[in-house]
């Protein structure tokens, strides 16, 4: 769009680690892959450390640091409040940007329980401020075709929706016990950090989730002291020990509206796995498969192929047709990780230029709750649990 007027979009962050780091690298990335009347300029950026926020403020190219959270909301310089904290401290921030009149966008999963979560949407209800949850994977341009060729009917009606999220990084019991293992602080282990995502995209594609039932399991129950370095990555502090009060694991069996049944995996223990995000969906005509590790090809098996040409076709989705990746390079150069949060990012700034609620929303960062709170219960209880409805 030659001759674009944008205008200034000034961008507070809350925060500064790996999402802090995701989140700054989209902003900034955002006004070269597409035109948007919105150009976002990073302002400010807080942090209780003051020597790594400072860092932080450096490296990412924000204008200015804050160590107090509050006085970053109170500034009349920022129109929007990125929240990349622990999970813990989402509802007190997010109330007060919300009170304040601040769109904002907020890491996953939205808080640590349905009844806080209920009290970030009705807010947002409220105020009429935007509000997006970065459930980023949504945004990988093969999951929006996927969605696409659902909505399309090309797979028919669904029977199965089987989903896994696998990964490795705390096997080691020497792995210090990080704010991620904490339950006061975290909320929950594998299941909000990975299983969340899953199912996200479960409610993306294959809608909502009526009833289910789960078990959890913590398999190890004391580690050393530490703190996290950056990414995934920790150090241990001392040799002190603490419990891990978060579960490790988790197994779910659902059925959907739809009448489709859903089995769901989260592990944070499963060897030689980084960041296998998976799923595969059977249909009564074909069948779509996705693995973030190889996240620009879709899988599509179709029903109605000729004998002897039947088998899954591979889709590289990087071709103009496909949603988001005529934004960047011709077909077959591939995107990654990064753009996911890019297109996130425009979908956000886009809803606030164009006056839309973009989504996934503070209202799917609640029904994501619901179902987080009902797999404990069941786990708990060790029974079918009916999910709560909105």
């Amino acid at each position: 769009m030659v001759g674009l007027v944008q205008q200034p979009i000034r961008i507070g962050m809350i925060g500064y680690q790996f999402m802090g780091k995701a989140h700054s690298h989209a902003y900034r990335d955002l006004p070269f892959y597409f035109d948007t009347p919105l150009k976002p300029e990073l302002k400010v950026i807080a942090g209780r450390n003051e020597a790594a926020v400072k860092e932080a403020q450096a490296r990412y190219g924000f204008e200015s640091y804050e160590t107090d959270w509050r006085k970053l909301i109170e500034r009349e310089d920022v129109d929007v409040i990125d929240i990349v904290t622990p999970n813990h401290t989402h509802l007190e921030i997010a109330l007060a940007a919300i009170e304040a009149g601040k769109h904002l966008i907020i890491e996953k999963p939205l808080s640590m329980n349905a009844a806080d979560a209920k009290r970030m949407y009705q807010a947002t209800k409220k105020s009429g401020v935007k509000h997006m949850i970065c459930h980023n994977y949504r945004f990988a341009p093969a999951i929006q075709f996927a969605k696409q060729l659902i909505d399309q009917g090309k797979i028919g009606r669904v029977f199965h929706y089987r989903a896994n999220y696998l990964q490795d990084f705390i096997i080691d019991p020497d792995f210090p016990l990080v704010w991620r293992l904490k339950k006061d602080i975290a909320g929950s282990g594998a299941l909000g950090d990975l299983g969340a995502h899953s199912l996200d995209l479960a409610r993306f594609l294959n809608g909502e989730i009526s009833e289910l039932t789960s078990t959890m399991e913590t398999f190890i129950k004391e580690r050393p002291l530490g703190d996290m370095t950056g990414g995934l990555s920790a150090k241990g502090s001392s040799d002190q020990m603490g419990e891990v009060t978060v579960d490790d694991a988790v197994a779910v069996i659902a059925r959907f509206e739809n009448g489709a049944l859903g089995t769901f995996e989260a592990t944070r223990f499963a060897n030689g796995n980084r960041n296998k995000n998976k799923f595969e969906i059977n249909g009564d005509k074909g069948s779509i498969r996705w693995d973030m590790e190889d996240m620009n090809n879709l899988e599509l098996y179709l029903h109605d192929d000729e004998a002897g040409e039947q088998g899954f076709r591979l889709i590289n989705c990087t071709e103009e047709v496909h949603p988001y990746a005529g934004a960047y390079w011709p077909a077959g150069h591939i995107i990654g990780y990064e753009h996911t949060f890019i297109n996130l990012m425009h979908e956000f700034l886009q809803g606030i230029a164009e006056d839309y609620q973009p989504k996934p929303d503070f209202e799917d960062g609640l029904r994501n709750q619901l179902l987080l709170e009902a797999i404990e219960q069941s786990a708990k209880e060790r029974a079918w649990v009916k999910v709560e409805r909105v």
